[in-house]
């Protein structure tokens, strides 16, 4: 498959698939004319790079997750770690949701006076609220 038919049947598109080939995440098998061409698997690749991106995985963690041949080699204890991971911030999302909702309909006269809301802001002025790779920022800035 051409460059071009591999960014329409893909999603991805055609500057992604070169700065993925320059990272080493995808391997071009020649080309026709100008044009890059690759091997069907390439789409499996593509959409194994997809699921990692959305589960918040680096193209550095990503690429690592490749064998040379451009099989899925993907270590358990990295998904394990990456899963434990989202379930802390579920946790914390659900936390700031939850408390966004009661301070929407809290009849505290303002939300300086609802004790739900000061737990809140205790807690985003605490940087537990902060997704983990900005928490140390939050406290470096106070």
């Amino acid at each position: 498959m051409d460059i071009a038919q591999v960014a329409r049947k893909s999603g991805f598109s055609a500057s992604a698939l070169r700065y993925y080939e320059e990272k080493g995440l995808i391997a071009s098998v020649g080309r026709q004319g100008l044009r890059r061409t690759f091997a069907p698997g390439v789409l499996d690749q593509l959409a194994l790079i997809s699921l990692g991106q959305a589960a918040g995985f680096s193209l550095d963690d990503i690429a690592a997750m490749f064998s040379p041949d451009g099989q899925a080699s993907i270590d358990r204890a990295s998904l394990s770690a990456k899963a434990d991971e989202l379930d802390q911030t579920i946790k914390r999302l659900k936390a700031m949701r939850n408390g966004l909702r009661h301070a929407a309909v809290c009849p505290a006269p303002s939300h300086a006076e609802c004790p739900t809301f000061q737990r809140l802001l205790r807690a985003a002025a605490a940087g537990e609220l902060a997704p983990r790779a900005n928490r140390g920022v939050a406290r470096s800035a106070k």
